[in-house]
């Protein structure tokens, strides 16, 4: 049949004309020649490479995509003196779209993209991570608060091929806060390699993770809560760590135990990974109530606990009303930006503070101690 041989070897010319690439699909062949077998399993491998290489590709077109959409959105709304009227632009923009090509393009994407943007701003780089980090993947990312704990999973997606499941699992552990952490901990100079310490997909293996979390993240609060209290007010001493509590013959233990003169009360510290979860109210109250049987001397005021949780929700702390049972509930942070801006953010959290316990009116003593 000529006419189909000219035609195969016209389309073959236009193909080469229009760039297509043969080279991935020459490379599955021959790698699944390579391995021999039936012939059915030789093509269905050569399917099932061919489409996972063409989903590869249809992923980064996508991302690099939305990458564009944000930057068009971020510089044509938000950079040109359009300040005031954004939100209705970029709603406006969000129902056309929407109407011309379906869902994905409502507001809350359109504003996911012009933050891709604006957290990764070389398209070269978005263009070659794309290949290997899914858009799904880099929504999990534009949450995080710094550029740092970005790189650090981009880089845990890319070598561990992790999955969107294991990202936000990983995220969900701190598996960057941790590695900052186990840095600080490991003396400079160990024969011991660092990996084998700070790895959290190791330490979760081994069950360890939650161990050694708690167990860094006291020494690390600890380290830092005595500049921490002295911004808070003088006369604050550290009393003790895991505190020992006997009820019943069976032990508890306090993660720290504070004193603070001015007030004349002990401070009892709980830390927590993860968001604030109701039954660490019933936990502290055990607490606050053994201190305060046998700890308490005759003119010392009631104790008080403070729950830290990497993750507090403000409106499960209202509804709990913790602030009756002398309980408050803040965020810490175990990432440790520079100096300067650690001190900063304590301020800022501490004001927070500040103002809660002036509203709750804990003691007139607490409020002219802290305005100091």
């Amino acid at each position: 049949m000529p006419g189909s041989r000219d035609q195969a070897r016209s389309g073959g010319a236009a193909a080469r004309r229009s760039g297509a690439d043969l080279t991935p699909f020459r490379a599955i062949a021959e790698s699944v020649s390579a391995e021999g077998g039936e012939l059915v399993e030789q093509v269905s491998a050569l399917i099932d490479q061919a489409q996972a290489f063409a989903a590869a590709q249809v992923n980064a077109t996508l991302t690099l995509r939305n990458w564009y959409i944000g930057r068009l959105i971020d510089v044509a709304v938000l950079r040109e003196g359009r300040a005031g009227h954004d939100q209705e632009l970029v709603a406006s923009l969000a129902q056309q779209l929407t109407s011309r090509y379906g869902r994905g393009y409502d507001r809350t994407n359109l504003y996911r993209m012009v933050r891709f943007s604006q957290q990764f701003t070389e398209p070269e780089l978005v263009a070659s991570l794309a290949q290997q980090v899914s858009w799904t993947h880099f929504r999990e990312l534009l949450p995080l608060a710094t550029d740092d704990a970005r790189a650090f999973y981009v880089k845990e997606i890319i070598d561990r091929h992790l999955s969107v499941r294991d990202l936000r699992h990983a995220i969900s552990r701190k598996a960057f806060e941790r590695r900052e952490i186990a840095d600080s901990q490991i003396p400079e100079g160990s024969a011991v390699p660092l990996d084998a310490f700070r790895d959290p997909m190791l330490l979760d293996m081994l069950g360890l993770a939650d161990t050694f979390l708690e167990r860094d993240l006291e020494a690390a609060l600890r380290h830092d809560m005595e500049s921490f209290l002295l911004e808070v007010g003088r006369g604050w001493a550290f009393v003790e760590r895991q505190k020992r509590m006997t009820f019943d013959g069976d032990d508890y233990y306090l993660d720290l135990l504070f004193y603070s003169r001015p007030l004349r009360r002990l401070i009892a510290v709980e830390l927590k990974v993860g968001k604030f979860k109701p039954s660490y109210q019933g936990q502290m109250n055990f607490y606050l109530k053994w201190l305060d049987r046998h700890e308490r001397q005759a003119d010392e005021n009631p104790p008080i606990g403070l729950i830290l949780c990497t993750e507090a929700s403000r409106d499960q702390i209202e509804l709990l009303e913790l602030h009756k049972d002398g309980i408050v509930v803040a965020e810490y942070w175990t990432t440790l930006p520079p100096k300067a801006e650690l001190q900063a953010r304590i301020q800022a959290v501490y004001r927070e503070a500040q103002e809660r316990i002036a509203r709750r009116q804990l003691t007139a003593a607490a409020e002219e101690d802290i305005d100091e």
